[in-house]
């Protein structure tokens, strides 16, 4: 199908029924309220299980990559439902430009589409590379700036969350917590509050502050870091739910947050400008992008480091220096030297058992997650890491097995650690 071909969502589909799938659960609900602000109606998918990975098999060839066969089987399974009137539906994904075959998921999902016999849904790129263009749905630089706001919130609530659930003394108080601040945020949001940068720095403290109040029981967990492709890493339904499951296990989980990918995306393009030259004022404009995400990286490890004992991300320039000491920044495609930078981080933060998670196909993210093991065994002699493959063929009794013999590992090395310290 020519990309020429595609069907455009215009003005007067502003009361079409926009589908979107689902990668973070807190984000998402926040930047949907955001949305609605703006007058679209964007509904969060939730379907999951395996029709959907049969739907994307039918439509993506099983060796393309396992998240576009997961959104586009995620989409596909939802308008076979009935539910959406096809002739007033839209589907909304994100493409991230650059090297990444995600950027080419919008024209599978539209060959999907027309296959499926659905040619007449519109389908709205969410970029910020010019990559794609509708007139009904655009994204202004006040809407763009309410993400980044919606995104250090989710990132604060997720950290917090991931800290406090598994020692919480009555069960669901953490989840409940999440809850509250969503629909506070949300209601403020709809008000056109709550996105600026000083009430920001009084909204992110209290939150640190509420989940610090939370009883919790003094006992000691297995701690787990999680990193890989973004949305493996980070969706339930790629990663088979994996942080619930490592929940199940008696551990406490940490998972990098999205601003750290953002940071990494942006500062990417100052990185082309050093190595390969360029327009001086694209080198200039992302300088002024990366001292902007920096102010907000900075009142975020403030608010968590406000009240409590909790674990603070260390900031975006730190991660980018350690990781120099084995690859270079220079090296983007996939997740690039992120991936690698955050086990340090995690390993250096007391998190050093270590699941990466990527799709089978995804040779980049193989070469910076699992080709960096052994370099990472070698300076970090303590560290844990399994690197577990997910695809359509991939068992989930398989993957939980060798996640438990990791834990197995770790809870070993934590008693050694014990008997020397005795």
């Amino acid at each position: 199908m020519n990309p020429t071909d595609r069907v455009e969502f215009t003005k007067d589909m502003m009361d079409y029924t926009i589908l979107a799938p689902n990668m973070l659960d807190i984000h998402f609900s926040l930047f949907l309220n955001l949305f609605k602000q703006y007058g679209y109606n964007v509904e969060l998918l939730k379907n999951d299980g395996r029709t959907v990975v049969d739907e994307g098999l039918k439509y993506v060839h099983n060796d393309t990559c396992y998240p576009a066969l997961l959104v586009i089987g995620q989409l596909i399974d939802a308008l076979n439902t009935g539910k959406y009137n096809p002739d007033k539906t839209a589907l909304l994904i994100t493409q991230s430009g650059g090297g990444c075959r995600a950027s080419n998921y919008i024209h599978l999902l539209r060959k999907a589409l027309k296959k499926a016999g659905y040619p007449q849904i519109p389908v709205i790129s969410l970029n910020l590379s010019g990559l794609e263009k509708n007139s009904g749905f655009k994204i202004r630089i006040s809407m763009a700036l309410k993400m980044l706001s919606s995104l250090i919130y989710g990132d604060l609530l997720t950290l917090l969350k991931n800290q406090v659930e598994p020692y919480e003394k009555n069960v669901g108080e953490s989840r409940a917590l999440v809850n509250k601040w969503v629909e506070d945020l949300s209601a403020m949001f709809a008000k056109g509050k709550g996105y600026s940068f000083g009430i920001m720095k009084k909204i992110l403290p209290k939150i640190t502050e509420s989940f610090s109040k939370i009883p919790v029981n003094n006992i000691k967990k297995t701690r787990v870091g999680v990193v890989g492709e973004i949305y493996v890493k980070y969706s339930p339904l790629a990663n088979n739910n994996l942080e619930e499951f490592l929940f199940s296990q008696d551990c406490e989980v940490m998972v990098p947050g999205l601003l750290g990918f953002i940071l990494f995306k942006v500062d990417n393009r100052l990185e082309d400008v050093k190595l390969y030259g360029g327009k001086w004022a694209k080198g200039v404009a992302m300088k002024i992008a990366m001292w902007y995400l920096a102010k907000f990286e900075k009142i975020l490890r403030d608010a968590a480091a406000a009240y409590g004992n909790f674990v603070v991300p260390e900031p975006y320039a730190h991660i980018k220096e350690i990781c120099t000491k084995i690859i270079g920044p220079g090296c983007k495609m996939g997740e690039g030297w992120l991936l690698t930078a955050e086990m340090m981080e995690l390993i250096e933060s007391g998190y050093g058992n270590i699941v990466c998670a990527q799709p089978f196909g995804c040779l980049p993210n193989h070469i910076v997650g699992k080709g960096m093991i052994r370099k990472l065994k070698e300076l970090y002699p303590q560290s844990n890491i399994v690197p577990i493959d997910y695809d359509p063929g991939a068992t989930r009794v398989n993957q939980e097995n060798r996640i438990r013999l990791m834990l197995a590992v770790a809870r070993e090395n934590d008693r050694a650690a014990e008997e020397q310290t005795v």
